[in-house]
This record gives C-alpha cells, structure tokens and sequence, in this order.
C-alpha cells in the first residue's frame, strides 16, 4: 500500500465506493474551482478530471512546484530509524498525512454535495481562463478526450446560498465585468441541486438587477450573450461564474463541443449572429439529451 501512495494525487480521486475519496473535504463558501457533471460514475470522473486538467494546467502554468519541505519529507532525521524498519514505516505515513494536510496542490477534489456532481478545487490559476482554453481547443480540434465528464464549469467564486448573502457577494463580484465602464451583454443560467428555499426567478431578477445597477449600459441577451452568469447552487453553497463563449462552447458540454456543425465549423465567437446562435442553441438541446445515452454505451 506504502509503495503505491506517491501516486495518491491522482488516484486518491476516486472513493472506494460511489464518492471521490474526501470525506471531510467540503465544498464550502470561499472555495475556487471546477464543478463537472458526469453520468453516474464519479471515480472515473476524477480520475478524467485531473488528467485533463493536469495537461492544460501544466501547459498554461507550467509543471506544477512543490515546497522544500514537502521534497525533504524523508530527508532528515532519517538515519536514526534506519535500522528499525517498523518505526520508518510509521514515520513515513505520518509525514505523508502531515504533507497531505499542509499543502494545497493545484487540483484538489472536494465533496460536491450532489450526486453525479465532482467539484475540483483550484489553487493558483484562473478557473475560467482554463475551462475556456479547454474547450477553444477541444472545439477547434474536435478532439475527443473524456467518456464520463459531461459539462466543465468554472466557478470563480462561491458563497452562502442565501438571497442576502448572494447580493452582497454578487455586488463586488461582477465589478470585473459590469461595473462601469465595462459594460457587456449578459444572460444568466440556473441551477439547484439538493436546496428547495431558493426560487429561481427571484435569484434570476435580483442578480440582473445587480448588473444593471453596475452600468445601466449593461444589457440582457437570451441569444448571443458576451457574457453568461453561471449561478450553480448545492446545499447550501451559491457557486457562480461569468463564462465567454457559453452558446458557441455548447453550455460547456465537452461531448457536444467535439461535434461538428454547420453554424460554428467556421467561426469564431464575435462573427456568429443572432439566427445561427438560435440554431445551435435548438441543435444543442436535441444533441445534449443524447450524451448521456452516448456516455453510457461507450462505457459498457
């Protein structure tokens, strides 16, 4: 067992039943990451996850760097237990926990909270650049590189799930994007999974009145958005993002994105207009319903 535990980073995704190894690792408010939907198999979910976000990452940010201390982990001290093999073992798995408990590794997968729901917590990068490079290249090349993961969203900020404490996250949040004199056209897309208190129209007008109230300029698009806010709830957590490219990228479903299509084969995100975003989105909605029988029969 000792001698398979180097490769923990990767493998300690997948739980030994249904969950990613983790219990105890919450997702919570605070949090930075990647919320990724898949069907019904979590521990191939993860294990997908961070190879793949392994090889963006590693292209983006370069190799990911450790900490002296965590690279003299059986540096010192280590002669005295030379000779006592049992008391070497143990103290190699103590400072293997020790280790696991102190860092923070770039990729970290937490409890979501929801079923067929992975949540990879970040450290050091920017959700949303990753997600969309991910998928810029997946849509130029068409590219197939998962079987279970279905949506990749980007969450570049979460928070209570509660109206009063959504609005005055969301006030300082948008700035980026909405406060004047940036300015932008916007849709927002909802979700709830396991939270019944929160209404989704209430959530859906307050939060676009909150970007109007940044720059009156700011203006509502269903059908060729520059901007969707992504508002993803679980429990008790408010998980939101402000995504590029939603429509053309196929809500970020990475098993539509690889499909070629007439509207998007020969353009880029600004040069789609208005008729071909409707089209794509009425072709997605018949294609996306399709990916979970899809999934399912590549993985038997």
């Amino acid at each position: 067992a000792l001698s398979r535990r180097p490769k923990g980073h990767f493998a300690a995704g997948p739980g030994r039943a249904k969950r990613p190894r983790g219990a105890g690792r919450q997702l919570e408010a605070g949090m930075r990451g990647i919320l990724i939907t898949c069907n019904m198999n979590e521990r191939k979910c993860v294990g997908e996850a961070y190879s793949l976000l392994g090889e963006y990452g590693d292209l983006l940010y370069g190799p990911e760097q450790f900490s002296d201390h965590e690279e003299r982990l059986s540096g010192s001290d280590r002669e005295e237990d030379e000779d006592d093999v049992e008391a070497a073992l143990k103290k190699e798995v103590g400072q293997i926990r020790a280790s696991t408990e102190q860092k923070l590794r770039r990729f970290q997968s937490v409890e979501s909270g929801a079923n067929n729901v992975v949540f990879i917590r970040t450290q050091g990068i920017e959700p949303e650049n990753l997600v969309h490079h991910i998928l810029k290249d997946m849509h130029t090349t068409k590219k197939k590189k998962t079987r279970v993961i279905l949506r990749m969203l980007p969450i570049s900020g979460t928070c209570k799930a509660f109206m009063e404490d959504m609005k005055k996250y969301t006030e300082t949040f948008f700035e980026p994007w909405f406060k004047a004199p940036n300015k932008g056209t916007f849709q927002i897309v909802y979700k709830a999974r396991n939270n019944s208190h929160m209404s989704r129209e209430e959530v859906i007008k307050e939060l676009a009145g909150i970007v109007g109230s940044l720059n009156p300029e700011n203006k509502v698009d269903l059908n060729n958005p520059q901007y969707t806010v992504v508002v993803e709830i679980i429990k008790t957590v408010c998980c939101l993002s402000v995504v590029r490219d939603y429509v053309l990228f196929r809500k970020y479903n990475l098993q539509e994105v690889v499909k070629s299509n007439k509207e998007d084969a020969q353009q880029n995100p600004s040069n789609l207009t208005e008729e071909q975003n409707s089209e794509v989105v009425k072709a997605e909605t018949e294609e996306e319903e399709k990916s979970s029988k899809e999934v399912k029969e590549e993985n038997k």
